[in-house]
């Protein structure tokens, strides 16, 4: 069994942790909200710039705990929440929103036909349509849930931790 981490050694790995995801959910989040404005998706642009809005935060806090605020560990926790809060009502209102033409024209001719030839019937492809669409929705809220809460709780566990390193010249 090896010897708890030193409190130092558990902020610098937790810095470079918001660092990182931090910079990850800023730029792919701003490169989703851009291509989402291009498409005309205001919605989702919006959406995008939310979610960038949580990786900033995650930035700020982590550049607080490096000026040595112990503050800054509440805005990593509070980016993770937030982050799951913006993503969770995303899928909601992509679930209550479901629109079948638009998604039926996604499907393209050729999947269609080969579906129709197997036995399915149109009514049997938008069902299945819609099953998928939600099954899609409803593995992004648990990955969501499961993601932002274990880095929240991650965070949150190291409190001790990273008050010491704080506290210590």
């Amino acid at each position: 069994m090896q010897p708890p981490l030193l409190p130092v050694v558990t902020l610098t790995r937790l810095l470079r942790l918001a660092r990182l995801d931090g910079t990850g959910v800023l730029a792919l989040s701003g490169a989703f909200a851009l291509a989402s404005a291009a498409m005309g998706d205001r919605l989702s642009a919006v959406i995008g710039l939310l979610i960038a809005g949580a990786g900033a935060f995650e930035l700020h806090g982590a550049g607080l705990l490096r000026e040595r605020e112990a503050r800054g560990l509440r805005w990593l926790v509070a980016s993770q929440i937030y982050l799951m809060i913006v993503v969770l009502a995303y899928v909601v209102l992509r679930l209550f929103s479901y629109d079948p033409a638009f998604i039926n024209h996604a499907l393209t001719a050729d999947t269609r036909s080969n579906l129709l030839e197997i036995g399915y019937t149109e009514g049997d492809i938008a069902g299945l349509v819609r099953q998928i669409y939600c099954l899609i929705y409803a593995v992004i809220g648990c990955v969501t849930v499961l993601y932002q809460g274990g880095m929240a709780l991650y965070y949150w566990r190291r409190k001790a931790a990273v008050a010491a390193a704080l506290a210590e010249d």
